[in-house]
């Protein structure tokens, strides 16, 4: 694994590499709140097909460049991912998890080109219910003082996630920096929630309505996109519904769906071993 910086829109992503350099690319691209890490396991089974495999970090998170104003609107997200798709030497498949398969959909609505070879959109679609959407804003919003300790973050995550807590809490480093103040905080910038958390998680009348912007570029990207695409959802998930999949579903020719048994939004988190099953499938088939 070598650790490279590519070109985003007008700053620096940190991007892990893997795999033959003149193989066929596939980028994976995290979550709001995680970073390139997460996808370690995936990535590396699938540069073992024989594929070359890129883990971004997304503007504002882990190693990428953090820009100077709190900008974070999703068209920036998107112009980075047209930008390093521009820098592949051929279009690549597309992994995107929730923030990840947000910026994949609005990048291809404002192209008529096909951006990719292929897309995978990991519990993300352009409905999304809000309970999940308060639930998960609500975790990242919390504790902005930080962690006295990783075993304190573990403790909390457990608890969030309903998964059991692991026998260390090392693996955290990966998420998490040591700030000076002494306290863990998570490692991408919180200023990423400002507009976004107030008006969710404080506000219990709060609905996303029909019409709202972020779903109609979604939409708008679903319906240009023309080359195979798999949906993988959790199959506990509270953001993504069945129906909202078979919504985006309907729209892509000849795309296709898998539901992740034992696992919530946080997909790969949650059941690993059998999302790289989902992909892995998927991508043989290409």
């Amino acid at each position: 694994m070598s650790l490279v910086k590519l070109r985003g829109a007008g700053l620096s992503l940190a991007v892990d590499r893997l795999g033959p350099v003149d193989a066929a690319p596939v980028i994976f691209l995290h979550g709001a709140g995680q970073n390139r890490r997460a996808w370690d396991e995936a990535a590396k089974a699938v540069a073992e097909m024989g594929w070359q495999t890129f883990t971004v970090d997304h503007r504002g998170h882990g190693d990428s460049d953090w820009p100077d104003e709190a900008d974070y609107r999703w068209d920036h997200f998107a112009a980075d991912v047209t930008e390093l798709v521009g820098q592949m030497n051929q279009p690549p498949v597309v992994v995107g998890a929730s923030l990840g398969g947000v910026s994949s959909l609005i990048a291809q609505s404002k192209v008529s080109r096909q951006l990719f070879r292929a897309l995978v959109l990991v519990d993300v679609t352009p409905s999304m219910d809000i309970r999940g959407v308060r639930r998960i804003l609500g975790f990242m919003a919390a504790h902005p003082e930080g962690f006295i300790s990783l075993d304190e973050a573990s403790s909390i995550i457990a608890q969030f996630t309903g998964r059991p807590k692991p026998e260390s809490a090392e693996p955290l480093r990966q998420v998490l920096r040591l700030g000076d103040d002494g306290r863990w905080h998570w490692h991408w910038d919180t200023r990423f929630l400002e507009g976004r958390a107030e008006k969710v998680v404080d506000n219990p009348d709060f609905h996303i309505p029909e019409d709202n912007d972020l779903r109609i570029a979604m939409l708008a990207g679903a319906q240009r996109v023309e080359i195979p695409t798999l949906v993988v959802r959790g199959a506990q998930s509270d953001l993504v519904t069945p129906e909202a999949v078979q919504e985006v579903v309907s729209m892509i020719s000849g795309s296709s769906y898998v539901d992740v048994a034992g696992a919530g939004h946080m997909v790969a988190g949650d059941q690993n071993d059998r999302f790289i099953n989902a992909i892995t499938q998927f991508l043989s088939t290409l």
